[in-house]
């Protein structure tokens, strides 16, 4: 018999299983209740906030008896309520296989595959001090820090462990912390990235309407504002704000697993490739390294700003198209080859179909968000490709998010 549970009810629950997002997944009484910041094998105490017919939420308010899984806190932020490292507190070697564990669930339900192929795990080094670029927000006395989990509030005393060795820089220098002497903007964001040069650029961003991300620079405090990104030969020149991959060994390991999925493949004597939600172009390279010299390869995206500096960087060598990649597809020539990177919604089963309607021999799709990813699937499935190598790679490491990347074929 299912318990009659309200809002504001406490209840006490063993956790069984991941679930995406950072939480876990309770049972009570034949009902299930998602808590989060929990892992298996948690017993804990939570507050119900949310009662469906099959479900509940709960928000955690104590663990009486923590897992085996969980470790103190590697995160000062985090530690402090920050929401930068939600998987600090758990075991680092029991992370990428939890992250498994969870995709392996969102393409069963989601996706509705019966039958999976074998995951390959992989594991981005270092662990920490990986991250290349950093968002933070400004409080009303004008220091940076990193915002509360859900919440708008922030933490400028502490630092977190993503962040690349000089990035956030040191002592009296270092743009947070408790020994920062940098004042900010009230309001504002400050976003700082480390290059491929070793420069350190560091700006400040309009305040975001609500909901939404600035990319308007207002003040450029350090660097000169001009990231430089080097991918083999190629080397792109492209704003604070544009979009890049966070670990520096992110964008290798990508291009490494499609020059591995597209290359041997029975291909015409100028085969074209497809880069969607391309960007600058970042794994045009690896598409045309696989392809081979005679290939075509035409790069889709739909911030203009990101596209000119690909343009810039590749010039006639590869063919930038500049807009929605929904009202593109039909535009293009017939591809032999679709490397698609959408952003966390996903493609969408309309883009997916449409894609799958001009027969391309190999399809790659990204997904950094393992729901997103898991619909797209479906998609892919309906129109008659199966999933057939599927790679999970921790490209956050000692966070819930995690990048996954599929090869699809007819």
């Amino acid at each position: 018999m299912t318990t009659n549970l309200t809002h504001g009810d406490h209840i006490t629950t063993t956790i069984t299983r991941p679930a995406h997002g950072g939480v876990g997944i309770g049972d009570l009484d034949g009902r299930v209740v998602f808590v989060r910041g929990t892992y298996p094998g948690d017993v804990v105490e939570a507050r119900i906030t949310q009662v469906k017919k099959n479900y509940a939420k709960a928000t955690l308010v104590d663990i009486v008896t923590p897992s085996p899984l969980r470790v103190p806190n590697r995160c000062p932020a985090a530690a402090h309520g920050a929401g930068c490292c939600d998987f600090a507190d758990l075991k680092p070697e029991a992370e990428l296989e939890l992250k498994t564990t969870i995709l392996t669930g969102q393409l069963t339900k989601l996706g509705k595959l019966a039958a999976l192929p074998s995951i390959t795990a992989q594991e981005l080094l270092p662990t920490t001090g990986w991250r290349s670029r950093i968002r933070l927000g400004v409080d009303r006395a004008g220091r940076a820090g990193f915002r509360k989990a859900h919440s708008h509030d922030l933490v400028t005393d502490h630092r977190c462990i993503q962040p690349m060795p000089g990035l956030l820089g040191d002592g009296p220098d270092s743009i947070v912390g408790a020994d920062s002497n940098h004042r900010f903007t009230p309001g504002a964001e400050v976003i700082a990235v480390l290059d491929d040069d070793g420069t350190r650029h560091v700006v400040e961003v309009r305040k975001p309407a609500r909901g939404r991300r600035s990319e308007i620079i207002t003040k450029v405090i350090s660097g000169t504002g001009d990231v430089v990104q080097k991918v083999g030969e190629y080397t792109f020149t492209l704003p604070p704000t544009a979009f890049w991959q966070a670990h520096h060994q992110a964008l290798s390991t990508y291009s490494d697993l499609i020059t591995q999925w597209v290359t041997g493949g029975q291909y015409g004597v100028e085969p074209v490739g497809w880069d969607l939600y391309g960007g600058v172009g970042a794994l045009v390279p690896a598409l045309h390294h696989a392809l081979g010299n005679n290939s075509h390869i035409h790069s889709v995206e739909s911030a203009r700003i990101m596209a000119t500096s690909g343009q810039v960087t590749f010039g006639d060598d590869v063919h930038f198209h500049i807009g929605l990649v929904g009202n593109l597809v039909d535009t293009l020539p017939q591809p032999d080859v679709v490397v698609l990177d959408p952003p966390r919604v996903g493609a969408g089963a309309d883009v997916v179909t449409r894609i799958a309607a001009r027969k391309p021999q190999r399809v790659i799709h990204i997904g950094c968000d393992p729901a997103t990813f898991a619909t797209d699937i479906r998609a892919w499935s309906q129109a008659g490709y199966h999933l057939s190598d599927i790679v999970v790679v921790n490209a956050f490491p000692g966070t819930h998010h995690f990048e996954t990347l599929g090869l699809l074929q007819p």
